[in-house]
């Protein structure tokens, strides 16, 4: 039987950039709501997010690029990061349970205290790079759970699966040398970052999508693509960037995927860590933006975790 930890944390609410941005609190809200709704939250085991720390952050950070982070975190008011990223008095606290979450979850998995779990953190991680934030991201936190699969646990190949609908142009540029990943990933494109993403057999497999494509073309992108580098990679570890603003009714941008597309993938992810890596699949909150349909998907992704789809 699938055994999935749900693991949030309290200081993932009190992050907060600019009044009425949607990287938002209520984000998170909306995904246990709908857990609760559907009956799913009394299934998982429930954990608290972790700090992550500096050790594990350098894993994936430069060491003066971490340091920098907690430097400049303000007591009071707002820093900008870049022009899309800011730290508020509470951002630094989120940013470490957010990258800790995923160090937890690795942890569970590769104990066998887990099968599957989903990390449901803010702020989101793919394309903070080694020594930037961007995007809405502090730290990676999926490139710090990947880091920690290798150099605590030594697995020799991890494969990281990106659905967002911007390109985790930060993981890329992380692991762009690493051979022990492998990175999937489907975008929109042209849409921030603006970069087309590198093409690598059996390392990078970058699957770029014009605006208004859906759930047909997510599914010839995986069948396609990722599938065929997934098999002969044979990953140990499977971690997600599991944005879903490529959702129809997200605001920005212009994907159509549904609900049912997100636990389609996540399903077929999970057969092959089922085959491949004793089923250990790691689900951690990207981008998501309509709360509507941020909490549907996510649901739907749980279920898929749980094994019901």
């Amino acid at each position: 039987m699938t055994r999935t930890a749900y693991i949030t944390h309290s200081d993932c609410h009190r992050h907060e950039m600019l009044p009425g941005h949607p990287e938002c609190p209520e984000r998170l809200d909306a995904i246990a709501e709908r857990l609760a709704h559907e009956g799913l939250l009394e299934r998982l085991d429930a954990r608290e997010a972790p700090l992550a720390t500096t050790a594990q952050l350098e894993d994936a950070h430069d060491a003066d690029y971490v340091r920098g982070v907690f430097q400049r975190a303000p007591a009071h008011g707002l820093v900008e990061l870049d022009p899309d990223t800011y730290m508020g008095p509470h951002t630094l606290a989120a940013a470490l349970r957010a990258a800790g979450a995923v160090v937890l979850a690795t942890d569970l998995v590769l104990g066998g205290e887990a099968t599957t779990a989903f990390c449901s953190v803010r702020p989101p991680g793919h394309h903070a790079e080694r020594a930037q934030a961007m995007g809405f991201c502090v730290f990676n936190n999926v490139a710090v759970g990947a880091a920690h699969a290798m150099r605590t646990h030594g697995l020799e190949r991890v494969a990281i699966i990106d659905f967002d609908v911007h390109h985790g142009n930060g993981t890329e540029a992380i692991f762009r040398d690493e051979p022990r990943v492998l990175m999937c990933s489907t975008y929109q494109y042209p849409l921030y970052p603006y970069v087309i993403g590198l093409m690598a057999p059996g390392h990078m497999v970058n699957v770029p999508l014009a605006p208004g494509a859906g759930g047909a073309a997510l599914r010839a992108a995986v069948a396609g693509h990722w599938l065929p580098e997934l098999e002969r990679f044979a990953p140990q570890l499977i971690l997600v960037s599991a944005g879903f603003d490529a959702h129809r009714d997200d605001p920005l941008a212009s994907l159509t995927f549904t609900e049912l597309d997100f636990e389609w993938v996540t399903a077929t992810l999970l057969d092959v860590a089922q085959r491949h890596a004793g089923g250990r699949l790691i689900c951690s909150l990207e981008g998501g933006y309509a709360l509507g349909a941020l909490g549907r998907s996510a649901a739907a992704c749980v279920r898929a975790l749980l094994g019901d789809a």
